[in-house]
């Protein structure tokens, strides 16, 4: 088959959409496909490279002049390149590659990754729609997106060409115990929701440590948060890191506290390195903690909650360490590998259609 995967950039950020549409591209083009990535452009290019997938440059800054450019640039990609398959991970992607598809006819697909956005229904525009959850694809049905057209192919990224084997990543120094977080810094991440449990629990657990991996928008509003309470000089910001394999090999409970999270990556990067989990009751959080077999779930939003059971977990030793053990069990399902063949399946079952 001839992929294209089209996206904003490919920048090495620790943005889930850039890192799944990246791992498809290179193992698509390991298992002998014609793959090309189109996209603004980054960090990634190099990777990519490896695997022999060629890169488009393409600017999709919305603004009416460079659209105009990018429908021009991006027609003249699609005649030198042929297509099978063009694959949508964004909302400037899906509109170009519906608008344009004729006189190509190849078969679109998109991924929604971040459903919760309002524009997230353009992705409909495709003629199969990849969720990467059962809960983003009974959301987007309620949305109004056929049934038909929706199919689950979850996340998973144990095994990426992007990473090494977790047992290769060196464990960092932490002062333990140590409680961490891999997100990006915005509000509906609960990085709020996480600071005021933790200054809640500080007093009784007076070596815990929490540290905060991970840029954003809000980063400075929650740094100031921190330095309002009691226990600033125990919360670490510790900014973008290229490698969270040693945060989570290092700390003891990691904690995800989203308010809205399709399937989060990081789950299953925690779940690998063998720490106890905490994760919000949203979206494809349980469902990548197997609804509570692997992590323990908390509310939303709900400091008081999430307080409780980090307090159950640093209190008692054999409870972290069952969390622990069962954290790190069943993960073949978390593998790239079954992502990739799915939505091969997806492509497969398109150009048949044709």
């Amino acid at each position: 088959m001839r992929i294209i995967h089209i996206l904003n950039h490919i920048q090495e950020i620790g943005n889930g959409i850039v890192n799944v549409a990246v791992d498809l591209a290179c193992l698509q083009a390991k298992a002998g496909h014609e793959v090309a990535v189109i996209s603004a452009g980054g960090k990634y290019e190099e990777l990519l490279a490896v695997y022999g997938v060629k890169h488009y440059q393409l600017d999709q800054t919305r603004k009416p002049l460079s659209i105009i450019q990018a429908a021009r640039r991006y027609r003249a990609i699609a005649k030198e390149f042929q297509p099978d398959i063009v694959h949508a991970h964004m909302m400037t992607g899906i509109v170009l590659a519906r608008i344009l598809r004729y006189p190509h006819k190849y078969a679109l697909v998109s991924t929604v990754h971040n459903e919760f956005q309002r524009a997230s229904l353009l992705m409909g525009l495709a003629q199969k729609v990849i969720a990467v959850s059962q809960a983003v694809r009974t959301s987007m049905v309620k949305r109004g997106i056929p049934e038909n057209k929706l199919v689950v192919i979850c996340n998973g990224t144990l095994g990426s060409p992007r990473t090494r084997q977790i047992q290769e990543y060196q464990a960092l120094e932490l002062q333990r115990p140590a409680i961490a977080t891999v997100a990006g810094m915005y509000k509906r991440k609960g990085i709020a929701e996480l600071i005021t449990a933790f200054e809640q629990i500080a007093p009784n657990f007076p070596q815990a440590h929490l540290y905060l991996v991970g840029n954003g928008p809000d980063k400075e509003l929650f740094e100031a948060q921190a330095q309002a309470t009691s226990v600033a000089g125990r919360i670490h910001f510790e900014n973008f890191q290229p490698e969270p394999q040693r945060y989570l090999k290092s700390c003891d409970i990691f904690i995800l506290a989203s308010h809205r999270d399709p399937c989060p990556l990081v789950i299953s990067e925690a779940r690998e390195a063998g720490t106890a989990i905490i994760g919000t009751q949203v979206d494809g959080i349980p469902e990548a903690l197997e609804h509570g077999q692997a992590g323990l779930l908390v509310p939303a939003k709900d400091s008081n909650a999430l307080a409780n059971v980090l307090s159950q977990l640093l209190s008692n030793s054999d409870m972290l360490h069952e969390w622990k053990n069962r954290a790190n069990q069943n993960l073949a399902w978390l593998n790239v590998a079954r992502v990739h063949q799915e939505t091969l399946t997806v492509y497969r079952e398109l150009i048949a259609q044709s």
